[in-house]
Protein backbone atom coordinates (compact mmCIF):
# COMPACT_ATOMS: atom_id res chain seq x y z
CA UNK A 1 0.00 0.00 0.00
CA UNK A 2 2.44 2.36 1.04
CA UNK A 3 4.97 1.35 -1.70
CA UNK A 4 1.54 2.82 -4.72
CA UNK A 5 1.76 6.03 -2.97
CA UNK A 6 5.32 6.86 -3.44
CA UNK A 7 5.13 5.46 -6.77
CA UNK A 8 2.07 7.75 -7.20
CA UNK A 9 4.14 10.35 -5.80
CA UNK A 10 6.88 10.06 -8.63
CA UNK A 11 4.56 9.89 -11.36
CA UNK A 12 4.12 13.63 -10.77
CA UNK A 13 7.45 14.73 -11.00
CA UNK A 14 8.27 17.25 -14.33
CA UNK A 15 9.15 15.99 -17.56
CA UNK A 16 13.16 15.60 -17.19
CA UNK A 17 15.52 12.87 -17.82
CA UNK A 18 16.09 12.14 -14.33
CA UNK A 19 12.22 12.57 -13.91
CA UNK A 20 11.45 9.72 -17.01
CA UNK A 21 13.86 7.85 -15.53
CA UNK A 22 12.31 7.92 -12.40
CA UNK A 23 8.83 7.50 -13.64
CA UNK A 24 9.90 4.21 -16.06
CA UNK A 25 11.07 2.70 -12.76
CA UNK A 26 7.46 3.78 -11.06
CA UNK A 27 5.76 2.11 -13.81
CA UNK A 28 7.83 -0.56 -13.48
CA UNK A 29 7.34 -1.36 -9.85
CA UNK A 30 3.76 -0.67 -10.10
CA UNK A 31 3.09 -3.51 -12.40
CA UNK A 32 5.20 -5.80 -10.34
CA UNK A 33 2.56 -5.21 -7.82
CA UNK A 34 -0.17 -5.82 -10.51
CA UNK A 35 2.07 -9.50 -11.31
CA UNK A 36 3.03 -8.40 -14.27
CA UNK A 37 6.46 -7.55 -15.94
CA UNK A 38 4.99 -5.60 -19.17
CA UNK A 39 1.73 -4.22 -19.71
CA UNK A 40 -0.02 -6.27 -21.89
CA UNK A 41 -0.43 -4.57 -25.33
CA UNK A 42 -4.10 -3.05 -25.97
CA UNK A 43 -6.42 -5.39 -28.42
CA UNK A 44 -5.95 -4.79 -32.30
CA UNK A 45 -9.71 -4.46 -32.76
CA UNK A 46 -12.17 -2.94 -30.82
CA UNK A 47 -13.24 -5.84 -28.93
CA UNK A 48 -16.04 -6.53 -26.73
CA UNK A 49 -15.61 -9.16 -23.02
CA UNK A 50 -17.67 -11.55 -22.59
CA UNK A 51 -20.33 -10.77 -20.90
CA UNK A 52 -20.23 -13.44 -18.42
CA UNK A 53 -16.80 -11.68 -17.44
CA UNK A 54 -18.43 -8.32 -17.46
CA UNK A 55 -21.44 -10.06 -14.84
CA UNK A 56 -18.81 -11.38 -12.72
CA UNK A 57 -16.72 -8.65 -12.29
CA UNK A 58 -20.00 -6.86 -11.28
CA UNK A 59 -20.74 -8.92 -8.55
CA UNK A 60 -17.53 -9.30 -6.76
CA UNK A 61 -16.81 -5.83 -7.16
CA UNK A 62 -18.20 -2.38 -6.64
CA UNK A 63 -17.71 0.71 -9.55
CA UNK A 64 -14.06 1.55 -8.21
CA UNK A 65 -13.20 -1.74 -8.36
CA UNK A 66 -13.16 -2.81 -4.18
CA UNK A 67 -14.17 -5.96 -3.51
CA UNK A 68 -17.82 -6.23 -2.00
CA UNK A 69 -18.55 -10.14 -2.06
CA UNK A 70 -15.08 -11.48 -1.01
CA UNK A 71 -16.59 -15.19 -0.85
CA UNK A 72 -17.81 -15.49 -4.54
CA UNK A 73 -14.30 -15.85 -6.23
CA UNK A 74 -12.71 -19.78 -5.99
CA UNK A 75 -8.89 -18.64 -5.55
CA UNK A 76 -7.93 -14.97 -6.98
CA UNK A 77 -8.19 -15.38 -10.68
CA UNK A 78 -10.57 -15.91 -13.85
CA UNK A 79 -9.27 -16.45 -16.97
CA UNK A 80 -11.91 -16.61 -20.28
CA UNK A 81 -10.83 -17.83 -23.59
CA UNK A 82 -12.68 -18.47 -27.07
CA UNK A 83 -12.32 -21.25 -29.35
CA UNK A 84 -9.91 -21.19 -31.72
CA UNK A 85 -11.14 -23.88 -34.05
CA UNK A 86 -12.85 -21.37 -36.73
CA UNK A 87 -15.85 -22.18 -36.53
CA UNK A 88 -16.22 -26.09 -36.51
CA UNK A 89 -19.31 -27.45 -34.96
CA UNK A 90 -18.90 -29.68 -32.31
CA UNK A 91 -15.08 -29.94 -31.57
CA UNK A 92 -13.18 -27.04 -29.40
CA UNK A 93 -9.84 -25.92 -28.39
CA UNK A 94 -8.66 -23.39 -26.15
CA UNK A 95 -4.95 -22.31 -26.25
CA UNK A 96 -3.94 -21.75 -22.48
CA UNK A 97 -0.38 -20.51 -22.98
CA UNK A 98 -0.92 -17.44 -21.04
CA UNK A 99 -1.88 -19.27 -17.79
CA UNK A 100 1.39 -19.11 -15.78
CA UNK A 101 2.99 -22.95 -14.42
CA UNK A 102 2.88 -21.36 -11.11
CA UNK A 103 -1.08 -20.99 -11.06
CA UNK A 104 -3.23 -23.67 -9.07
CA UNK A 105 -5.95 -25.11 -11.38
CA UNK A 106 -9.17 -25.23 -9.20
CA UNK A 107 -11.96 -25.35 -11.78
CA UNK A 108 -12.57 -25.42 -15.40
CA UNK A 109 -15.66 -24.72 -17.12
CA UNK A 110 -16.94 -25.09 -20.78
CA UNK A 111 -19.18 -22.72 -21.73
CA UNK A 112 -21.69 -23.55 -24.72
CA UNK A 113 -24.61 -21.43 -26.18
CA UNK A 114 -27.45 -23.73 -26.75
CA UNK A 115 -29.73 -22.10 -29.84
CA UNK A 116 -33.46 -23.48 -30.21
CA UNK A 117 -33.68 -26.98 -32.07
CA UNK A 118 -34.41 -26.74 -35.62
CA UNK A 119 -37.85 -28.15 -36.67
CA UNK A 120 -37.93 -31.70 -37.52
CA UNK A 121 -40.45 -33.63 -39.35
CA UNK A 122 -42.23 -36.80 -38.72
CA UNK A 123 -44.87 -37.45 -35.77
CA UNK A 124 -41.97 -38.39 -33.49
CA UNK A 125 -40.32 -35.31 -31.48
CA UNK A 126 -37.60 -36.01 -28.50
CA UNK A 127 -38.38 -33.70 -25.75
CA UNK A 128 -35.03 -34.35 -24.09
CA UNK A 129 -31.50 -35.15 -25.29
CA UNK A 130 -28.38 -36.05 -24.14
CA UNK A 131 -25.02 -34.29 -24.31
CA UNK A 132 -21.17 -35.15 -23.92
CA UNK A 133 -18.44 -33.46 -23.33
CA UNK A 134 -15.20 -35.73 -24.14
CA UNK A 135 -11.69 -34.77 -23.96
CA UNK A 136 -9.84 -35.57 -27.34
CA UNK A 137 -6.72 -38.05 -27.35
CA UNK A 138 -6.34 -38.66 -30.54
CA UNK A 139 -6.72 -36.10 -32.97
CA UNK A 140 -6.74 -37.82 -36.11
CA UNK A 141 -9.96 -41.00 -34.20
CA UNK A 142 -11.77 -38.34 -32.05
CA UNK A 143 -14.62 -40.31 -32.72
CA UNK A 144 -12.72 -43.86 -31.51
CA UNK A 145 -14.15 -45.11 -28.25
CA UNK A 146 -10.01 -45.00 -27.34
CA UNK A 147 -9.66 -41.66 -29.09
CA UNK A 148 -11.60 -39.56 -26.71
CA UNK A 149 -12.38 -39.90 -23.11
CA UNK A 150 -15.83 -38.72 -21.01
CA UNK A 151 -15.71 -35.91 -18.94
CA UNK A 152 -19.04 -34.83 -17.89
CA UNK A 153 -22.65 -35.60 -19.80
CA UNK A 154 -26.39 -34.78 -19.13
CA UNK A 155 -29.55 -34.54 -19.99
CA UNK A 156 -31.00 -31.28 -21.45
CA UNK A 157 -34.72 -29.66 -22.78
CA UNK A 158 -34.99 -28.95 -25.98
CA UNK A 159 -37.52 -26.53 -26.04
CA UNK A 160 -35.35 -24.00 -24.73
CA UNK A 161 -32.23 -22.17 -25.29
CA UNK A 162 -29.47 -20.41 -23.22
CA UNK A 163 -26.13 -20.99 -21.96
CA UNK A 164 -24.97 -24.82 -20.56
CA UNK A 165 -22.22 -25.37 -18.60
CA UNK A 166 -19.98 -28.27 -18.13
CA UNK A 167 -16.98 -29.14 -15.78
CA UNK A 168 -13.74 -30.37 -17.48
CA UNK A 169 -11.50 -29.39 -14.80
CA UNK A 170 -9.37 -32.74 -15.00
CA UNK A 171 -9.06 -32.22 -18.79
CA UNK A 172 -7.33 -28.39 -18.28
CA UNK A 173 -4.87 -29.79 -15.63
CA UNK A 174 -3.73 -32.62 -18.15
CA UNK A 175 -3.14 -29.98 -20.64
CA UNK A 176 -1.54 -27.77 -18.03
CA UNK A 177 0.79 -30.86 -17.35
CA UNK A 178 1.85 -31.35 -20.89
CA UNK A 179 0.58 -28.97 -23.55
CA UNK A 180 1.09 -31.10 -26.42
CA UNK A 181 -1.68 -33.06 -24.98
CA UNK A 182 -4.18 -30.46 -25.68
CA UNK A 183 -6.32 -31.77 -28.83
CA UNK A 184 -9.29 -29.61 -27.90
CA UNK A 185 -12.73 -31.32 -26.86
CA UNK A 186 -15.28 -33.08 -28.85
CA UNK A 187 -19.27 -32.39 -27.60
CA UNK A 188 -22.16 -35.06 -29.08
CA UNK A 189 -25.54 -34.81 -28.59
CA UNK A 190 -27.81 -38.26 -28.52
CA UNK A 191 -30.89 -39.52 -27.95
CA UNK A 192 -31.99 -39.71 -23.92
CA UNK A 193 -30.44 -43.50 -24.16
CA UNK A 194 -27.63 -42.62 -25.60
CA UNK A 195 -28.86 -43.55 -29.18
CA UNK A 196 -27.24 -40.94 -32.15
CA UNK A 197 -29.38 -38.81 -33.49
CA UNK A 198 -29.60 -37.65 -37.21
CA UNK A 199 -29.17 -34.99 -38.22
CA UNK A 200 -28.81 -33.35 -34.04
CA UNK A 201 -31.82 -31.81 -33.64
CA UNK A 202 -29.77 -29.52 -31.05
CA UNK A 203 -26.97 -27.36 -31.76
CA UNK A 204 -24.55 -25.04 -29.96
CA UNK A 205 -23.11 -21.25 -31.14
CA UNK A 206 -19.94 -21.24 -32.82
CA UNK A 207 -17.32 -18.96 -33.23
CA UNK A 208 -17.85 -17.90 -36.57
CA UNK A 209 -21.65 -18.18 -37.47
CA UNK A 210 -22.92 -16.56 -34.49
CA UNK A 211 -22.68 -13.33 -32.01
CA UNK A 212 -19.68 -12.62 -30.68
CA UNK A 213 -21.86 -12.62 -27.02
CA UNK A 214 -22.90 -16.47 -27.83
CA UNK A 215 -19.21 -17.57 -28.52
CA UNK A 216 -18.12 -20.94 -27.05
CA UNK A 217 -15.50 -20.07 -24.25
CA UNK A 218 -13.23 -21.78 -21.47
CA UNK A 219 -13.49 -20.53 -18.20
CA UNK A 220 -10.84 -21.37 -15.65
CA UNK A 221 -10.86 -20.19 -12.16
CA UNK A 222 -6.95 -20.31 -10.74
CA UNK A 223 -4.94 -19.00 -7.57
CA UNK A 224 -2.24 -17.11 -8.85
CA UNK A 225 -0.43 -17.60 -4.70
CA UNK A 226 -0.27 -13.86 -3.97
CA UNK A 227 -1.76 -13.36 -0.59
CA UNK A 228 -1.34 -9.86 1.11
CA UNK A 229 0.76 -9.12 4.47
CA UNK A 230 -1.56 -9.19 7.82
CA UNK A 231 -2.30 -6.45 10.07
CA UNK A 232 -1.06 -4.88 12.09
CA UNK A 233 1.76 -3.91 9.23
CA UNK A 234 4.67 -5.86 10.18
CA UNK A 235 6.50 -4.36 7.74
CA UNK A 236 6.65 -0.67 9.91
CA UNK A 237 8.44 -0.58 12.81
CA UNK A 238 8.15 1.16 15.65
CA UNK A 239 11.21 2.82 15.51
CA UNK A 240 10.08 4.86 12.36
CA UNK A 241 6.77 6.40 10.60
CA UNK A 242 6.48 5.37 6.84
CA UNK A 243 7.35 8.39 4.72
CA UNK A 244 4.61 10.61 4.16
CA UNK A 245 3.30 10.12 7.73
CA UNK A 246 3.79 12.96 10.27
CA UNK A 247 5.58 11.90 13.55
CA UNK A 248 3.57 13.11 16.79
CA UNK A 249 5.12 15.49 18.55
CA UNK A 250 7.01 15.19 21.74
CA UNK A 251 5.43 15.91 24.87
CA UNK A 252 6.91 19.53 25.69
CA UNK A 253 8.93 19.75 28.95
CA UNK A 254 6.97 21.37 32.11
CA UNK A 255 9.81 24.68 32.15
CA UNK A 256 9.12 25.29 28.35
CA UNK A 257 5.75 27.33 27.41
CA UNK A 258 3.00 25.00 25.03
CA UNK A 259 2.39 26.96 21.78
CA UNK A 260 -1.82 26.08 21.52
CA UNK A 261 -1.67 27.43 18.56
CA UNK A 262 1.23 24.76 16.67
CA UNK A 263 -1.01 21.88 18.62
CA UNK A 264 -4.08 23.06 17.08
CA UNK A 265 -2.74 22.81 13.35
CA UNK A 266 -1.21 18.98 14.22
CA UNK A 267 -3.89 16.70 12.64
CA UNK A 268 -4.89 13.67 14.36
CA UNK A 269 -4.19 10.09 12.38
CA UNK A 270 -6.72 9.86 9.43
CA UNK A 271 -7.63 8.48 6.30
CA UNK A 272 -6.54 10.75 3.17
CA UNK A 273 -7.89 10.31 -0.79
CA UNK A 274 -5.54 9.06 -2.97
CA UNK A 275 -6.92 8.67 -6.84
CA UNK A 276 -5.40 6.08 -8.86
CA UNK A 277 -6.28 7.01 -12.84
CA UNK A 278 -5.44 4.36 -15.16
CA UNK A 279 -5.82 6.40 -18.07
CA UNK A 280 -3.11 9.04 -16.47
CA UNK A 281 -0.52 6.12 -16.16
CA UNK A 282 -1.33 4.92 -19.92
CA UNK A 283 -2.84 1.91 -18.85
CA UNK A 284 -6.85 2.49 -20.20
CA UNK A 285 -5.94 0.42 -23.37
CA UNK A 286 -5.91 -2.97 -21.72
CA UNK A 287 -7.94 -2.70 -18.60
CA UNK A 288 -11.49 -2.96 -18.97
CA UNK A 289 -12.45 -2.21 -15.43
CA UNK A 290 -12.26 0.06 -13.64
CA UNK A 291 -10.92 3.43 -14.83
CA UNK A 292 -9.48 3.73 -11.47
CA UNK A 293 -10.09 3.51 -7.96
CA UNK A 294 -9.51 5.41 -4.71
CA UNK A 295 -6.46 3.92 -2.63
CA UNK A 296 -6.55 6.34 0.55
CA UNK A 297 -3.36 6.87 2.60
CA UNK A 298 -2.87 7.22 6.24
CA UNK A 299 -1.34 10.88 7.29
CA UNK A 300 -0.94 12.49 11.24
CA UNK A 301 -0.08 12.52 14.51
CA UNK A 302 -0.48 9.70 17.35
CA UNK A 303 -0.29 12.16 20.21
CA UNK A 304 -0.08 11.06 23.53
CA UNK A 305 -3.34 10.33 25.48
CA UNK A 306 -4.14 7.81 22.46
CA UNK A 307 -7.97 8.02 21.85
CA UNK A 308 -10.08 4.66 21.22
CA UNK A 309 -10.91 6.76 17.89
CA UNK A 310 -7.42 6.19 17.02
CA UNK A 311 -7.61 2.56 17.19
CA UNK A 312 -4.28 2.15 18.49
CA UNK A 313 -2.97 -1.48 19.66
CA UNK A 314 -1.75 -2.53 22.83
CA UNK A 315 1.75 -1.86 22.14
CA UNK A 316 1.07 1.26 20.34
CA UNK A 317 -0.35 2.57 23.41
CA UNK A 318 2.28 1.20 25.58
CA UNK A 319 5.01 3.21 23.09
CA UNK A 320 3.24 6.30 23.73
CA UNK A 321 3.73 6.08 27.12
CA UNK A 322 6.81 5.38 26.89
CA UNK A 323 7.68 8.32 24.55
CA UNK A 324 5.59 10.74 26.61
CA UNK A 325 7.43 10.24 29.88
CA UNK A 326 10.81 9.64 28.13
CA UNK A 327 11.14 6.37 30.36
CA UNK A 328 13.56 4.54 27.48
CA UNK A 329 15.87 6.86 25.01
CA UNK A 330 14.96 6.95 21.11
CA UNK A 331 11.62 5.53 21.58
CA UNK A 332 9.82 7.56 19.11
CA UNK A 333 5.76 7.80 19.47
CA UNK A 334 3.62 5.74 17.58
CA UNK A 335 2.44 6.25 13.62
CA UNK A 336 -0.68 6.72 11.53
CA UNK A 337 -0.93 3.58 9.06
CA UNK A 338 -3.41 1.39 7.47
CA UNK A 339 -4.61 -0.82 10.04
CA UNK A 340 -7.57 -2.17 7.62
CA UNK A 341 -7.03 -2.64 3.86
CA UNK A 342 -9.43 -3.86 0.89
CA UNK A 343 -8.66 -5.76 -2.15
CA UNK A 344 -9.27 -4.80 -5.72
CA UNK A 345 -10.27 -6.72 -8.77
CA UNK A 346 -9.42 -5.47 -12.09
CA UNK A 347 -11.22 -6.73 -15.75
CA UNK A 348 -8.58 -6.68 -18.20
CA UNK A 349 -6.98 -7.84 -21.47
CA UNK A 350 -3.96 -10.27 -21.71
CA UNK A 351 -1.00 -10.56 -23.50
CA UNK A 352 -3.57 -12.66 -26.17
CA UNK A 353 -6.09 -10.73 -26.35
CA UNK A 354 -8.05 -12.83 -23.54
CA UNK A 355 -10.20 -11.31 -20.81
CA UNK A 356 -9.19 -11.83 -16.91
CA UNK A 357 -10.47 -10.90 -13.63
CA UNK A 358 -8.01 -10.52 -11.24
CA UNK A 359 -8.50 -10.18 -7.43
CA UNK A 360 -5.29 -8.07 -5.42
CA UNK A 361 -5.48 -7.72 -1.74
CA UNK A 362 -4.03 -4.82 0.27
CA UNK A 363 -4.81 -2.06 -2.60
CA UNK A 364 -7.32 0.44 -0.30
CA UNK A 365 -6.97 1.39 3.08
CA UNK A 366 -10.16 1.01 4.36
CA UNK A 367 -9.08 2.61 8.16
CA UNK A 368 -6.40 4.42 9.59
CA UNK A 369 -4.63 3.48 12.83
CA UNK A 370 -1.80 4.10 15.67
CA UNK A 371 0.51 1.69 15.46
Amino acid sequence: MLGTVLLLLALAEPVCPSAESRRAEALKRLLEVFGMEDPPPPPAHSKQPPQYMVDLYNTVANADGVTKNPDVLEGNTVRSFLDKTHGEKMRFLFILSSVAKNEKILTAELHLFRLWPRATNGPKRHHLCQVSVYQVLKKEEPDAPEGRKLLAARRVPLQDSGWEVFAITQAVRDWMEDESSNQGLLVMVQGPSGDPLDPPVLQFASGGDHHESKKPMLVLFTDDGRRGASLPMAGFPGRSCPPGTAPAMAMPRLTRPRNTRSLDRIQPCQRHPLSVDFEEIGWSGWIISPRGYNAYHCKGSCPFPLGENMRPTNHATVQSIINALKLSEGVSSPCCVPDKLYSINLLYFDDDENVVLKQYDDMVAGSCGCH
